[in-house]
């Protein structure tokens, strides 16, 4: 996976490219831990993610935890197959999906 990370003012925004899964998810808390305290809010753009699994929900639920005591957390450019997951396992309720 590839994360391309963007500061802009107290906006973070990173862009996942390639499978959000177990190998892959503790770079992606790696990166978040490293910038969320000095962000007020969150974009994850999902436009390149191809696929995420169950150790990816836990890393977004964690942020979403997180950046709720801020301005908050948005995921933007879901791709079909990965807004089924969020459909299936209930996270389209909970996230904020653009």
């Amino acid at each position: 996976m590839t994360i391309t990370k963007t500061m802009n003012g107290s906006e973070l925004t990173l862009s996942l490219e390639g499978r959000l899964d177990t190998v892959t998810s503790p770079e992606l808390e790696k990166e978040l831990n490293a910038d969320m305290d000095s962000a007020n809010s969150l974009i994850l753009d999902f436009s390149r993610l191809d696929y995420i699994s169950s150790a990816g929900l836990r890393v977004l639920l964690s942020a979403h935890k997180y950046m709720s005591f801020k301005d908050g957390m948005k995921i933007i450019h879901v791709n079909e197959l990965v807004q089924e997951v969020f459909d299936v396992t209930g996270f389209s309720d909970i996230l904020n999906i653009a």
